[in-house]
């Protein structure tokens, strides 16, 4: 019985520990310069959607991953662009997404 409890202790805290990792946010003092030159190609389709700037965390910086074709998951869908925050601890990307 001691043992069982132990490991449902274990595995509780693993869980909470992995909450919060995921949850983990990165701010910048400053933000990342943007490329100056983005190439847009053709369209893959009429249904697609240029998504002109994105940034993802990469070891805790944020990288470039902007000029790209997106078709919408749905018909009708729209794209909400990404786009910087500010607070108290610095810039934060907030990405862009899609909805009805």
């Amino acid at each position: 019985m001691k043992n069982m409890k132990r490991v449902l202790f274990v595995l509780a805290i693993a869980l909470t520990c992995g909450a919060y990792g995921s949850s983990a946010q990165i701010y910048v003092h400053v933000r990342p310069p943007r490329p100056t030159v983005a190439v847009r190609i053709a369209a893959p389709s009429p249904r697609h959607v240029w998504i002109d700037e994105d940034w993802h965390e990469n070891n805790g910086a944020y990288e470039w991953n902007g000029g790209r074709w997106e078709e919408p998951p749905h018909p009708g869908w729209r794209y909400s662009a990404g786009h910087w925050g500010h607070d108290g601890h610095g810039h934060q990307w907030h990405g862009g997404h899609w909805h009805k």
